[in-house]
């Protein structure tokens, strides 16, 4: 368990919170039990050092206020909307025999010891976080699932968990799935067979070669000889004319 020190917070307006904040403290509250709320102020840079944690928001902190030591769970974190860094905190207060509903994560190990995954297995994770129903003398930092001598084709249920005396999954009346071991997928992009890609390169040299064929086939005309036919075909047209008028229109 985590132990922070806090100081008791008599400051509430807004130009005393900001003026807090910019000297390097994040104000917060305590709620819950039979007490009153009791705001608090902390330093920012442990606040940070919380919320790099995994399981910040189910891990139980340990307040230390005065030289007495509260135990509380983190609820609730704002930010700055501009900066991003971290402006207020609710904590609940830990009031024993109650219960709790928590998101607790998930944590895989011994993955090198698998069968499975040695074979180029993949682990499928359905739940990195179970929720839970539990105490609050009693609360998991984590819930482990060994991985060791698992097969592909495993699956890992909420069965096989230990979980904590008298915690209990919110999910009721199945064996709900964890995690399995799966068979690696290799999708592999099918091949065009080598024959169809040989005769249609033939067929498109053939279409060449004759299209070259065709065009070698016919003789390019010169400009002079163009202007000789015209000239022959004017000349027999003039012929033909003169044929055709009478003697009289001859004279």
């Amino acid at each position: 368990m985590n132990s922070i020190q806090a100081t008791i917070r008599k400051i509430d307006t807004k130009k005393q919170l900001n003026y807090l904040r910019q000297n390097g403290g994040v104000p917060a509250v305590i709620y819950g039990g039979k007490e009153q709320n009791q705001n608090i102020s902390i330093s920012k840079k442990e606040v940070k050092m919380l919320i790099e944690k995994e399981n910040f928001l189910s891990n139980v902190i340990s307040l230390n206020i005065d030289g007495k030591d509260h135990n509380v769970l983190p609820r609730d974190i704002s930010y700055d909307v501009v900066t991003d860094e971290p402006i207020h905190l609710d904590f609940l207060r830990i009031v024993k025999g109650s219960k709790l509903i928590l998101n607790i994560p998930v944590k895989f190990i011994n993955s090198d010891k698998s069968p499975g995954l040695k074979r180029g297995g993949v682990l499928n994770i359905v739940r990195r976080t179970v929720e839970l129903r539990c105490p609050t003398e009693n609360i998991p930092n984590e819930l482990v699932v060994d991985l060791e001598n698992l097969d592909i084709g495993s699956s890992i249920k909420i069965s096989s968990i230990k979980l904590p005396e008298n915690a209990n999954p919110t999910i009721q009346g199945r064996d709900f799935v964890i995690a399995t071991v799966a068979a690696p997928t290799i999708i592999k992009e099918p091949e065009k067979p080598a024959e169809e890609t040989t005769e249609a390169g033939a067929e498109g040299a053939e279409g060449t070669a004759d299209t070259q064929a065709a065009t070698e086939g016919t003789p390019e005309k010169s400009p002079d000889e163009s202007k000789a036919k015209e000239g022959d075909k004017k000349a027999k047209e003039g012929d033909k004319k003169d044929s055709d008028k009478t003697p009289a229109q001859k004279k």
